[in-house]
């Protein structure tokens, strides 16, 4: 009798400063790889056009909450004072279907879930240097002077979880970034 080996897939945590290009690269690879989108849950309300279960988990403060202290979250954060979070039970679904699954999320987050999954690989994106980054977001053109320090000044301590990566990518040109990833990926 032939055993079928059936293959668990990676879970891939994406994170780095604001401008450094991984929500463009993640996007594009997700596409190449046919990598399902991980959905994450929130306490927002909808903005128009969003559909729960597409585009968010849209859940109220106490289900979110109960959530919490269930332990069915990789990681999930306060901001501004709606909860987000990455639902366990979406990511391992797709990982038992042997699907690769990618995470972008901040630094404090993918340490979190580094501690939770050890086998979670973790990818960091950055640009040359900060001259570089500044230019980035100048030209993105959609930030107020203000918006734009304090993404830099996050960038700066964002720079010092570098080390903690399994693996940095300095994107210095789309194409080439998305080949590394993909290889990190494939690996």
């Amino acid at each position: 009798m032939n055993k079928v080996i059936f293959m668990r897939g990676k879970l891939v945590v994406v994170s780095g400063p604001s401008g450094s290009g991984k929500s463009t690269v993640t996007k594009l690879v997700k596409d190449r790889l046919n990598i399902p989108l991980s959905i994450s849950a929130t306490t927002r309300n909808p903005r128009d056009g969003e559909i729960d279960g597409k585009d968010y988990y849209f859940l109220t403060k106490e289900k979110f909450q109960k959530k919490i202290k269930n332990d069915e979250f990789y990681e999930f954060a306060n901001v501004h004072g709606n909860y987000y979070g990455t639902l366990k039970k979406t990511v391992e679904e797709n990982l038992e279907k042997g699907l690769n699954v990618i995470l972008e999320i901040d630094v404090q987050g993918a340490l979190i879930v580094k501690e939770k999954k050890k086998d979670a690989v973790l990818v960091f994106f950055k640009t040359e240097n900060l001259e570089v980054l500044e230019n980035r977001l100048r030209n993105r053109k959609t930030d107020s002077e203000e918006v734009i320090e304090l993404r830099l000044k996050n960038a700066k301590k964002e720079l010092e979880y570098e080390k903690k990566y399994d693996y940095v990518i300095v994107n210095k040109n789309i194409e080439e970034s998305c080949n590394e990833l993909i290889n990190i990926i494939n690996l």
